[in-house]
């Protein structure tokens, strides 16, 4: 792998939704309304309606030269909200546009009626629409300066102030964070942050702990291996023994020719550097179907059949003996499980590998900054080519492309790393087919601190819409997780009273 792209996983967040109707306008906000969507689900279409709002937010909140403001979307349903007080539920939206989050997020929809609850999804600044120098915000690195978990919490922390100033009947409503993947992240740091602003955070498929001397590198695509190796016969054998097949058949330009048909690449593969480049993006897709390994159909990053793994395992069992040809024939029939399981597409382009709705290039420049998340691979313990982790390479890469080098303890150094029990009211919910629960927390820390974990379940399940084909497993933990809000909401509103009585 030549690129950071390779070694950095995007993450991902999602699920599905409801319908809702809503009423409100802040003084502060600008406001407009979305016509009803739909929304294609397991099982059925499903009809959304929510408020857009924007609200004026500082570029910079934590200096005071640069007083400018950008315009933060975020949207609102409160069809439920049991007034006054009624509780909040709060998305701190991810690296992507916040309206496919909020089309994604079926957890909230459903326990919405039943805690009497609104529903609030924010947008990450930089990403969608909430972009703090509009068609500028990507033009160098001068501008993508303010991009950073630290002020898109305080975002966060403005944005709930703001609610609960403008919003009649609000101002005693407890909140909760919400998120997935990178949300996750952002979610439990929140209640870290600001727990006077969130009364606790579920955070969901977080890997708050995948960062440098905090976990091993190898161990998030050790997970990716095991999903293969348990999904189908030489599965994981299979896809490692293609690397080479790939050097052998890419080394004249016959075989690269015979690769770019046989795998209908849009682009064909001419040289070395796109062979190589070829290889980074079938090992990006292996590992985007471990993050999507769902029990059901589902269009999340692609359209693809339930327990999409044990389909793409069956175009991969061989024996030793195959040739490089048959194997990579089967890899190919196998990629295309992904790129093209509705057969729609006429060709497979090899420099995307999910949604546009997902903001790669911010996510990467977020990467070379203060989200640095060692990954290694050894070709032994897993399915993939040996790569150490270099961090001197990892910073280079960077600075060639922004300009700016990476602090690999930030993270650690403003968020606690692994010296967090001081804190409350965090659920961390962690996956067994998920490769990011590598640096996720998958033990309790304190009572409060819990961890709650699905062994059937891919990245983030427990956010997705329920379905009759969910594991038991995540089934359970979505009602533990709510009764964990009911117990919360109710401590808040217990203080609260005891707080306004003489």
């Amino acid at each position: 792998m030549d690129s950071i792209c390779s070694d950095v996983p995007l993450p991902f967040c999602a699920t599905n939704a409801f319908s809702v109707k809503l009423g409100l306008q802040s003084q502060d906000s600008d406001a407009t309304i979305k016509k009803t969507n739909s929304f294609e689900s397991y099982s059925e279409k499903i009809w959304l309606k929510f408020y857009i709002f924007l609200l004026h937010c500082f570029i910079d909140h934590f200096g005071f030269l640069e007083d400018a403001t950008f315009k933060q979307r975020y949207l609102v349903a409160d069809e439920y909200w049991q007034q006054p007080g009624g509780p909040i539920l709060f998305y701190t939206g991810n690296e992507g546009d916040i309206a496919w989050f909020c089309n994604n997020t079926g957890f909230m929809w459903e326990v919405a009626g039943q805690l009497g609850a609104m529903l609030v999804f924010a947008e990450h600044r930089y990403y969608g629409e909430s972009l703090p120098f509009g068609q500028d915000s990507y033009s160098d690195s001068k501008h993508l300066n303010y991009l950073t978990s630290e002020q898109a919490l305080a975002d966060f922390a403005v944005l709930i102030q703001n609610l609960k100033n403008t919003i009649p009947k609000a101002q005693d409503s407890p909140v909760i964070a919400i998120g997935g993947s990178y949300g996750g992240m952002l979610s439990a740091w929140f209640r870290m942050k600001y727990p006077s602003v969130v009364i606790g955070a579920l955070a969901a498929s977080a890997p708050i702990w995948q960062f440098p001397g905090m976990v091993p590198c190898g161990d998030f695509y050790k997970i990716v291996t095991q999903d293969f190796a348990k999904s189908g016969y030489n599965c994981d054998a299979s896809i490692r023994r293609s690397w080479e097949a790939i050097n052998n058949v890419s080394s004249t330009a016959s075989g690269l020719q015979w690769l770019s048909e046989e795998f209908s690449l849009c682009n064909p593969l001419k040289n070395k550097n796109d062979a190589l480049s070829f290889k980074g993006w079938l090992q990006e897709t292996w590992v985007n179907l471990a993050m999507v390994d769902y029990p059901y159909e589902a269009s999340f990053l692609q359209p693809l059949p339930r327990w999409p793994i044990q389909v793409v395992c069956k175009h991969l069992a061989f024996d030793s003996s195959v040739s490089d040809h048959q194997l990579l024939h089967g890899v190919s029939q196998a990629a295309k499980v992904y790129y093209n399981y509705t057969g729609s597409s006429a060709c497979l382009n090899t420099s995307q590998t999910a949604t546009s709705s997902l903001g790669a290039l911010g996510w990467l420049y977020q990467a070379c900054t203060e989200m640095v998340m060692p990954m290694c691979t050894d070709g032994v313990q897993d399915m993939f080519e040996p790569e150490d982790w270099n961090f001197q390479t990892y910073s280079d890469e960077c600075n060639a492309m922004f300009g700016v080098r990476p602090r690999a303890d930030w993270a650690g150094t403003v968020y606690g790393g692994k010296t967090i029990a001081s804190h409350s009211n965090i659920i961390f919910s962690n996956g067994g087919l998920d490769p990011w629960s590598s640096g996720g927390v998958t033990g309790n820390i304190t009572h409060s601190l819990v961890s709650i974990v699905i062994p059937d379940g891919a990245h983030h399940l427990d956010l997705r819409y329920s379905t009759d084909l969910d594991p038991p497993s995540v089934r359970a933990a979505r009602a533990l997780e709510l009764k964990y809000f009911q117990k919360w909401i109710k401590q808040a509103q217990k203080t609260r009273s005891k707080e306004k009585s003489p």
